[in-house]
């Protein structure tokens, strides 16, 4: 049973992969000709044949797919079209400055937000209860563009204390990485209060007490375990949009990093490297997502039963 389960997520990990990739390779040539947005409109007319031929832009859209799809098979993701390089190799040289940024986040949305959550969770109805869902409802609903404009205008602009934009050294980092925080922080405090609520109404919880087991030691050895599932999946959806999410915000702080790549690459119909990148980030969601459903399915076996005839 536990190997049908697994097989069936991984088969479903696989198709999902396959979807998003046809789906940004018709969207990506649908939306524009590459040859006028790197050439210009102002090229000879035979400069821009010679070019889609050279890529093979004038073949059939459906041999274009099989050729994408077969090379990608071989490991060939394609390479750029504005300088001939590789699309991966690009892709690869902008990953650390991405993670410099997103994993800090990360670690501060996790410190953050679900400390915050338990706290409100067993303070239900106080001040601070009350404080804590205001805070998280106003980081949850204020765009992460926003945001960044708001702390580049106080700190940047107005109060003067960090830079703008750039990565010449850790003090570009901060108000990114504030940015990309406050957000996830807000949604972890959100679902981990949720969770926490939900299982201290549950009768196990109110047996526990009645026979005399410490409060302390309900939290920690039932309530927590119990409402760590749903916080999983918040976890493993933010780990696979740790590039996704960097877009906005590496574009507003002007930071080197995949999510700008992917807006210039956009831009200029750049398709090996936008397909590159958005393989990656598929792979990335899907992978974590993964990694949830097998948590899933060890920590509740009711879940596996379920998932194998699915």
């Amino acid at each position: 049973m536990m190997g049908r389960y697994f097989a069936i997520r991984i088969g479903r990990a696989a198709l999902t992969i396959v979807l998003v990739l046809t789906f940004a390779f018709v969207v990506l040539r649908l939306s524009g000709d590459p040859a006028l947005m790197i050439l210009g409109p102002e090229a000879p007319p035979e400069v821009l044949a010679a070019f889609r031929k050279a890529w093979g832009l004038d073949d059939p859209i459906w041999f274009q797919y099989l050729d994408y799809f077969g090379a990608i098979a071989k490991g060939e993701l394609g390479r750029s079209m504005r300088d001939g390089r590789p699309a991966i190799q690009l892709v690869l040289e902008r990953i650390p400055a991405t993670l410099a940024l997103t994993l800090p986040a990360f670690v501060f949305k996790v410190a953050l937000g679900i400390p915050a959550g338990i706290y409100a969770a067993l303070h239900r109805g106080s001040g601070i209860d009350r404080a804590v869902m205001m805070t998280a409802v106003a980081g949850f609903t204020v765009p992460s563009f926003v945001l960044a404009l708001l702390l580049v205008l106080v700190f940047a602009v107005q109060l003067g204390w960090l830079p703008s934009g750039g990565q010449d050294s850790w003090r570009h980092a901060i108000l990114p990485i504030v940015t990309l925080s406050l957000g996830g922080a807000a949604v972890l405090a959100r679902f981990t209060r949720s969770a926490m609520l939900e299982v201290l109404g549950q009768p196990y919880i109110r047996t526990a007490s009645a026979k005399g087991v410490p409060w302390h030691r309900v939290v920690i050895s039932h309530a927590l375990p119990n409402a760590a599932i749903p916080t999983v999946t918040i976890l493993g959806f933010m780990v696979g949009s740790l590039i996704a999410g960097a877009v906005v915000v590496e574009s507003v702080f002007s930071w080197p990093g995949v999510g700008r790549l992917l807006v210039v690459a956009v831009a200029n119909r750049d398709l090996a490297v936008v397909q590159c990148i958005l393989l990656l980030v598929a792979l990335t969601m899907v992978t974590s997502n993964l990694i949830v459903d097998f948590l899933y399915g060890f920590l509740d076996p009711r879940l596996r039963a379920k998932g194998a005839h699915a």
